[in-house]
């Protein structure tokens, strides 16, 4: 489980093809990895992946066919800036909105626009998940946690804040990006729990 507050922007050191998957080196620059082991959970650009092995300054996750075949990190290359959050622990704030680190969908960047000190982002979801996407409501981004600003049929907006511009690689993001989507797990599991009757 995460938040969606990304502690580290890391750099993709190795993509690694094998039988068909995926094994990626990821070096870190701010975030603390002597608290990690293997077999922790890392967010990557939102999407949670198993630590197998960690020194002080990089870890090595494996990314299996379906993480690929449902996610943008299949698109990753060496040098690729990700976005990074450990595992929450007991006792640690939860800044954002609980997070799985299961990525619904990929959507794309569709409007940029300055607002103030801000940046207003479009961005165009799947129809299948516009239901669960609410006004003032949470959705995750690349693994940032973001409060909607209006939903449409085929899409919803965001403003990001100056400090998430810079402390995480949506403010590098061009028109036409592919983005993970996670929905709001609250509304995932009411939509589950409607659905039942």
């Amino acid at each position: 489980m995460f938040t969606g507050i990304v502690l580290d922007v890391g750099t993709v050191e190795n993509c690694e093809k094998r039988g068909g998957d995926l094994r990626l080196t990821i070096a870190c620059h701010r975030l603390d990895l002597s608290v990690l082991k293997a077999g922790d959970s890392v967010s990557v650009q939102g999407c949670c992946l198993t630590a197998v092995e960690i020194n002080a300054q990089r870890f090595v996750a494996d990314v299996s066919r379906e993480t690929l075949s449902v996610t943008t990190l299949g698109e990753l290359v060496v040098g690729a800036a990700v976005n990074l959050e450990p595992a929450l622990r007991a006792g640690d704030a939860l800044g954002g909105h609980l997070v799985s680190g299961h990525v619904d969908a990929v959507g794309s960047l569709v409007t940029m626009s300055e607002d103030a000190r801000s940046r207003r982002l479009g961005f165009a979801l799947p129809a299948s998940l516009a239901r669960f996407v609410a006004p003032k409501g949470s959705i995750t981004v690349d693994g940032v946690s973001l409060t909607v600003n209006t939903v449409s049929a085929g899409g919803f907006d965001v403003n990001i804040i100056p400090h998430t511009l810079t402390h995480t690689t949506l403010g590098a993001l061009t028109v036409d990006a592919r983005v993970n989507l996670e929905i709001d797990l609250v509304a995932r599991y009411l939509d589950r729990l409607v659905s039942r009757e």
